[in-house]
């Protein structure tokens, strides 16, 4: 697996060079992160809190873990004191947690707020009437200890590039239209991350800010026989 001409493939079919490469790493060996961070990857995305912790240690201090699986509740405070982004904050309920445990430390934690733009049940994240009911909920303006970066979102897994792009497209109009919104100083519509491997040029031509691949830079998934 030549991680090097993978990563320069990959970059050269940017066409916002500013969007911002979260390799996905999730199930790899730490010598290929290693390989990835010595081409000048420095933002690893993993979606097990195990994983991570296992991973981060071993890895220079300079790396920026961003965790993009679901995340449960009473995993966050494993995570809390080094993550440099959350991707998947899909409940009030997980923010809160957040919140909690970034207070414990005194550590301001950097999230995105996931929402629910594809057709399949299995995704998870906020619709657009359960964000603006959180935005609304006196609790939610007492939050001190997290900062709201922007907004992600998984498009449907489907061959279908027009229904990707009509997602992707919907994720961007609920981002503008929440920066013209009045919303708390730790809430800042900066960064919007979609797009993977499959869709990330499409996400790119809607918008993204920031786009997580795995496969196109380190191979199929390593599953343990």
């Amino acid at each position: 697996m030549d991680i090097k001409a993978n990563l320069e493939t990959v970059k050269k079919t940017f066409i916002n060079p500013d969007c911002l490469l979260v390799a996905v790493s999730k199930t790899k060996p730490l010598e290929d992160l290693k390989k990835a961070y010595d081409c000048g990857i420095r933002d690893f995305g993993e979606n097990k809190v195990q994983e991570l912790q296992a991973k981060q240690p071993e890895m220079p201090e300079d790396t920026r873990w961003h965790m993009i699986g679901h995340l449960q509740s009473n995993k966050v405070k494993y995570i809390a004191p080094y993550v440099y982004l959350i991707h998947g904050v899909d409940s009030f309920k997980l923010l809160k947690e957040v919140n909690k445990q970034g207070k414990k430390i005194d550590r301001i934690i950097p999230v995105l707020l996931q929402i629910h733009i594809a057709d399949e049940e299995s995704k998870f994240g906020f619709d657009k009437n359960e964000l603006l009911e959180m935005f609304q909920d006196p609790n939610f303006k007492g939050l001190t200890h997290v900062q709201i970066k922007g907004l992600m979102g998984m498009a449907t897994f489907t061959e279908n590039e027009s229904q990707i792009r009509k997602e992707f497209k919907g994720l961007k109009n609920l981002f503008e239209e929440l920066k013209n919104e009045s919303l708390p100083d730790f809430v800042q519509m900066e960064e919007i991350s979609m797009g993977m491997s499959g869709d990330y040029l499409i996400a790119q031509e809607e918008g993204s800010t920031m786009v997580r691949i795995g496969s196109a830079i380190f191979g199929s998934r390593n599953y343990p026989h």
